[in-house]
């Protein structure tokens, strides 16, 4: 095998957006942080995560399409209360929690339509 001047380690995650403002509040309720600024005149909003991975969202595109796999996915303790926690928010569930034996999950989209995904460790 070749060695690869790249590093198998994600540095960040983009989510694209079309209106900043309401993404930031949705995402900000989404996990109960302090909306901050955005960055790049108004087109970058990076929210704080746990670990090395980042998290931005990036309104450069407003033309994408939502279609798709879930962009990523969040580990979680306890999938009701993630459920419970998207319901009291009002945000669109796609479907239950679905449990496939290694993990179980719930998927969700954001006001964009971003398929996004709560994962538990069984």
């Amino acid at each position: 095998m070749t060695a690869s001047p790249l590093r198998n380690r994600i540095g960040q995650v983009f989510v694209p957006v079309r209106d900043m403002p309401a993404a930031v509040a949705w995402y900000s309720a989404l996990l109960g942080l302090d909306p901050g600024g955005t960055s790049h005149e108004g087109r970058i909003h990076d929210l704080p995560t746990e670990g090395e991975v980042g998290l931005a969202l990036d309104a450069h595109h407003p033309g994408f399409t939502a279609d798709g796999p879930p962009r990523f996915f969040w580990w979680v303790d306890d999938l009701t209360a993630v459920r419970d926690h998207l319901d009291a928010l009002g945000v669109e569930r796609v479907g239950d929690v679905t449990d496939i034996g290694s993990v179980a999950f719930l998927q969700f989209r954001d006001p964009d339509g971003n398929l996004l995904m709560a994962c538990e460790r069984r």
